[in-house]
């Protein structure tokens, strides 16, 4: 049993995978802090220090990769390693699909799938019951979450419990906040097993996604990330008219003033007629991810996609025409099986003629469940691994190339993250910041003063940091305050 001080209470977050899992984390904080727990969202390395004073680690994990399930057990291990005393659970997609074989790996180890991720909101009213008395064991912790929250049967099986429940009202790793208004799936794409994971589609109610947007703008949020599964099945009502994707982002511009609005991944086939007349909005920021994964029909007909290579083509035309000089980003699946060189040399080719400024691309990862595993004339590692290279060393050159060509204007920024102090001066302290443009690019500027994360700055870019994109660095350009 341990012994423990309840000035210590301490909630620590791990997140694996994209940024719906990132902003799924942020409510998972919010209803911690709102039950009086410190939390902690900063990511373990093999450099962090032990500590027996941590009472609960929670890993919100990914499934969309082999590697992205590798390092999930890293952590794991890394963090019952570095925190003895605490107990592990473990939640999102690799957790849904692998349950048994992650409670296996130690007894403070206690899962809570993806789909049913909503009741780790229950959690901290029976962690601060189960430290009331000055002491806890994290394997009995583990034991009664797992009987009294895992084992609970779903309410509808097959679609996420409460998928909208963790929504945060601050935003602790964050000051670009995020609203989910999708969740799940009703494709059955032939390489994924997110809609296994997930289950199926279901969206925010329009009028909810209303009201917290309006809450972020009252609380000074310059921007929102609108994020989901897949948008193009967002489907709700308002006023007794049905909504899609387009017409809720239209129904938020009308009801707001100032609040701007990133989308965080979209499909080809969403960028029609209506979506590109509601981009234009100037408070729509020039940022696109399309989910595209290959420029061959062939190999796209075998993912079970519902669009072609020209239609790909076509939406990025649209996008340039409703808002000029757009970062436009794309996924790419390289190796899928029977991938032949002419297909990749087509998605290749298709990613010239689009122009991405960049490219999301990542070797074939077979996905047990999936129809991909029946497939025959699998593609080697190696080779799926150099064909990755190659977009990548395109991507590199291409973003480079759009970077260059804002060096000296003038643009917004929101300031994203603070390291404090960069230098310590006579007087006063200088802070670097990392922020994003409307656009994304990722600035470092320095300020002899804090600077209000909720806000936007003016900056100017003043050099393109070549040599750290091509390492794979997260900042882009340096740019000054003006």
């Amino acid at each position: 049993m341990q012994n423990f001080n309840k000035k210590t209470e301490t909630v620590h977050i791990e997140t694996i995978g994209c940024r719906l899992n990132q902003i799924e984390s942020e409510g998972i904080a919010d209803v911690f802090l709102k039950f009086g727990f410190g939390v902690s969202m900063k990511n373990v390395s093999a450099a962090t220090a032990e500590d027996d004073r941590l009472l609960l680690c929670i890993v919100n994990t990914c499934a969309v990769t082999q590697k992205s399930e590798q390092k999930a057990r890293r952590i794991i291990r890394l963090l019952l390693k570095l925190f003895p005393r605490s107990c592990i659970l473990i939640t999102g997609c690799y957790a849904q699909l692998s349950a048994k074989e992650l409670e296996s790996m130690d007894s403070r180890i206690c899962v809570v799938g993806g789909q049913v991720k909503s009741r780790i909101s229950k959690i901290p009213q029976m962690l601060a019951s189960a430290v009331s008395d000055g002491r806890f064991s994290p394997v009995e912790f583990a034991v009664k979450v797992k009987n009294e929250i895992s084992l609970i049967p779903q309410i509808k099986s097959g679609f996420p419990e409460n998928s909208f429940s963790l929504a945060a009202s601050a935003f602790l790793a964050h000051s670009r906040p995020s609203l989910k208004i999708q969740d799940g799936c009703n494709s059955n794409c032939s390489y994924c097993a997110i809609h296994l994971a997930r289950g199926h589609s279901v969206s925010l109610e329009a009028d909810v996604a209303v009201h917290r947007v309006l809450e972020l703008e009252k609380k000074g949020y310059a921007e929102v990330v609108l994020t989901s599964v897949n948008i193009c099945q967002y489907k709700s009502f308002y006023d007794g008219n049905e909504l899609n994707f387009s017409k809720l982002l239209n129904l938020l511009l009308e009801k707001t003033e100032k609040i701007n609005f990133r989308i965080s991944s979209i499909y080809p086939q969403l960028i029609d007629d209506e979506f590109c007349n509601v981009i234009k909005n100037p408070r729509v920021r020039p940022h696109f991810h399309l989910s595209v994964q290959s420029g061959s029909d062939k190999i796209l007909s075998l993912m079970s996609r519902s669009y072609t290579s020209r239609d790909v083509v076509r939406a990025c035309e649209k996008l340039r025409e409703a808002k000029n000089d757009c970062f436009i980003a794309c996924d790419i699946i390289t190796g899928f099986p029977g991938e032949t060189e002419e297909d990749f040399n087509q998605t290749l080719d298709l990613c010239r003629e689009c122009d991405f400024t960049w490219i999301h691309a990542f070797p074939f990862s077979l996905r047990p469940g999936t129809y991909a595993c029946s497939l025959k004339d699998k593609v080697p590692q190696s080779v799926s691994g150099e064909r990755a290279k190659k977009l990548n060393d395109f991507a590199i050159e291409n973003k480079i190339k759009y970077l260059n060509g804002y060096v000296s204007k003038e643009m917004t920024a929101i300031p994203e993250t603070i390291k404090n102090p960069l230098v310590q001066a006579s007087e006063n302290s200088v802070f670097l910041y990392h922020a994003v443009t409307a656009n994304f690019i990722h600035c470092a500027i320095k300020s002899r003063e804090k600077l209000d994360l909720k806000f936007e700055v003016k900056i100017k870019i003043t050099k393109v940091l070549s040599e750290k994109i091509t390492k794979g660095g997260d900042i882009e350009v340096e740019a000054e305050l003006l």
